[in-house]
Order: structure tokens, then C-alpha cells, then sequence
């Protein structure tokens, strides 16, 4: 079960990142929506702190994505396309996310299969580097 959302947002970093990641997005929607010029210094800086709770939840996720995109067949122009970002920064990314999780055992198997992540950067050629 989720918790309810505060009463009153919150205005540091570490208050907003306790929220639950999608119901962050929806608390600073609703926030953004309804404030105003006059809403006050409390107001900005809860929209700074739900935003930068986005923005950090959102870069620890953004790497499985890349890899989920991967798996189902996207290149890297898609990829970067969707992200915003360079082919290189999207390959720098998941590279880093797959080596942490080709390592991380769990139950005596690692996180993402190595086998799996070979075959991926067999397809993409030249533009992983180590």
C-alpha cells in the first residue's frame, strides 16, 4: 500500500525522494499546475525539490530502460532519439548499468545475463567501447 500523498509538499531533496517514484510525478504535476507567481518561496522551492527527486529517480531507472529497448531490438538512433540523449552517452550509460549487473549475483546468477549482454553489444558493433 502507498502512503498518501503530504499535505504540504515537500521542499528538500531528501522529503521528496521518500515518495514513491510515480506518485512523485503525478504530486509534482499537480503542484506545477497550481502554482501560481504569488504562491510564495515555499512553492518554488517544493517544485526544485519534487523535480530533482524526478530527475534522480529517473537517472537510476533510465539505464534499464535502455536495456529493455535493447533487448526488444531498438538501435542506437532510436534510443537516443527517445532519450534526448547521444548514441555514445546512451551506450556509456548502459554500459556502466550492464557491468554492475552482470556482476551482482543473485542466488548464485547474475542480475542480467552475460550471455544476453554479449549478444547486444555484437549488434551494436564499433559504438560500445570499453
Amino acid at each position: 500500500m502507498n502512503p498518501a500523498r503530504p499535505t504540504e509538499p515537500p521542499v528538500r531533496f531528501a522529503d521528496a525522494k521518500k515518495i514513491n517514484p510515480f506518485q512523485l510525478l503525478l504530486y509534482l504535476h499537480d503542484h506545477a499546475v497550481a502554482r501560481t507567481p504569488e504562491s510564495g518561496l515555499d512553492a518554488v522551492l517544493a517544485e526544485l525539490a519534487l523535480s530533482a527527486a524526478v530527475v534522480s529517480w529517473w537517472t537510476h531507472w533510465q539505464p534499464s530502460m535502455i536495456h529493455t529497448a535493447l533487448r526488444a531490438g531498438a538501435n542506437l538512433t532510436d534510443i537516443a532519439r527517445a532519450t534526448g540523449l547521444d548514441a555514445s552517452d546512451v551506450v556509456r550509460r548502459w554500459r556502466r548499468w550492464a557491468d554492475v549487473q552482470t556482476r551482482f549475483d543473485i542466488g548464485g546468477r547474475p542480475s542480467v545475463d552475460p550471455v544476453e549482454v554479449q549478444a547486444i553489444e555484437r549488434r551494436l558493433g564499433p559504438a560500445v567501447v570499453r
